[in-house]
């Protein structure tokens, strides 16, 4: 079997290096697995967003969008049971001074000797393992004695749940129908890492699809076909997507069943997305806190129920490097090794580059030209700086699906160079009707060139 030319370090290196991902406050020593996003990290990551809002309200007639607050007041998550029960297994390690997950102990590396695991060697000395609750506590209020206590919240399906009453009034949805939002959460988690596959602060893009009882179980399977489909459409190689249900002693308490869309990461199989049949845990519990109906009148069957609620929920942040890691290239070209992130152009942060072979003889101005016409209609980039080849290999590490090049025959029959990212083959085409030419191409069915294989 071939084998992968991606790894984590490689995939960190490239984000950094090219303005993707780096660490947050960095001049200061950073904070422990926080990062912020340059300028081609935010391009890519509001284009998953936009892709998981097209697959989600633009392409479907019975999903509605939300933008919950942050901080909600504290009985909504005495009433998810966040408060009570949003916990880890913590231990520590009394040698190190680390803290550890104690259902992650055997894949967490030794404080003192990485090459092991914790408490695998002598010198280990845990502790035993204790609940540690994953919210950010915060206060609210001009002074903080005085203030209330409120959280930040871990998840934003509960500011879905209290909404549903709103909803229901204004979007004139009867069940099966969802609500979807995206937005921060955040969790104080004991072990983040691997780069922003866990992190303390992260982007959710969830749905709560709520559905009559006896539907749910139809609901959960479409759903679970569904969410893989969108990976797989926008170029995940079908090798390293899979679904994995729960055995019985994952499921959460309120779950009756839950999935796991899980991608082959370079540290391994690991969940991308969960889908769950949360029942109708969720509304009962905030009824009953609220003193609250929370519940569908059907008015053509006289009957009155609590819908039961499936929920896909994804990561921004993950999936984002999940499309990083699938789209990791090398190949050597003409005696010389070719990095290439080989994204779907749906999510390339760029769609074309627009070059001129020279700073001089008109190039730049005819290419500026070209550009301004460009941009009107997708992202396109003008760079000058450097040899023609180390601007193509800079678009190629930013996963730039075409470059337009401006040369001396540009200026005779007013015709540019198109260069393809995956093939590297190279057109000549005239600048009327360049625009539609590349519209009609980004638009076109695109599978990934890299092996659909295993990696050895």
């Amino acid at each position: 079997m071939a084998q992968d030319a991606v790894t984590m370090e490689k995939i960190v290196a490239l984000a950094k290096r090219r303005g993707f991902v780096f660490p947050a406050s960095e001049i200061y020593g950073g904070i422990g697995s926080t990062y912020d996003y340059g300028h081609y990290g935010v391009l890519l990551k509001g284009n998953v967003r936009e892709a998981w809002w097209q697959s989600m309200l633009r392409e479907r007639d019975d999903v509605v969008a939300l933008d919950s607050a942050i901080i909600q007041n504290p009985r909504v998550w005495e009433a998810s049971g966040h408060l009570a029960g949003f916990t880890d297994p913590m231990v520590d390690c009394r040698t190190c001074k680390m803290r550890f997950r104690a259902d992650h102990i055997d894949q967490l590396p030794c404080g003192k000797k990485p090459s092991k695991t914790a408490g695998e060697t002598s010198e280990c000395d845990l502790t035993e393992a204790r609940d540690f609750n994953l919210m950010f506590q915060t206060t609210m209020g001009a002074v903080k004695e005085e203030g209330a206590t409120v959280y930040l919240r871990p998840e934003t399906a509960q500011g879905i749940f209290v909404n549903f009453k709103n909803v229901l009034q204004f979007a004139r949805k009867r069940p099966p129908f969802g609500i979807a939002q995206t937005g921060k959460s955040f969790r104080n988690e004991i072990t983040p890492g691997n780069f922003i596959f866990r992190t303390r602060e992260f982007e959710q893009m969830e749905m709560e699809f709520f559905v009559p009882p006896d539907e749910a179980d139809k609901w959960f399977e479409h759903w679970c076909d569904t969410r893989m489909n969108w990976y797989l459409d926008l170029g995940i190689r079908p090798s390293h997507l899979r679904l994995r249900a729960h055995e019985s002693t994952e499921l959460s308490h309120y779950s009756s069943a839950t999935s796991d869309i899980e991608y082959l990461f370079p540290i391994g199989w690991s969940e991308l997305e969960g889908v769950a049949n949360r029942g109708d845990f969720d509304l009962t519990a905030h009824a009953a806190a609220s003193g609250e109906k929370i519940e569908w009148s059907d008015p053509q069957k006289g009957e009155k129920y609590v819908p039961h609620v499936i929920e896909p929920a994804a990561g921004a942040d993950r999936a984002m490097l999940a499309f990083l890691c699938d789209a990791y290239d090398e190949e050597e070209v003409e005696g010389e090794m070719r990095t290439v992130l080989r994204l779907h152009p749906r999510l390339a942060p760029v769609k074309v580059a627009v070059l001129p072979l020279m700073r001089k003889d008109g190039h730049p101005e005819k290419a500026k030209e070209i550009h301004a016409e460009l941009r009107q209609r997708m992202n396109s980039e003008y760079d000058e700086g450097g040899s023609i080849g180390k601007r193509y290999r800079r678009q190629d590490e930013i996963g730039t699906p075409f470059a337009v090049t401006v040369d001396h025959q540009t200026l005779e029959d007013n015709t540019v160079t198109v260069r393809e990212r995956d093939s590297l083959k190279q057109d000549r085409l005239p600048i009327e009707g360049l625009a539609d030419e590349l519209d009609r191409r980004l638009r076109a069915p695109w599978i990934s060139p890299k092996p659909d294989v295993l990696p050895a």
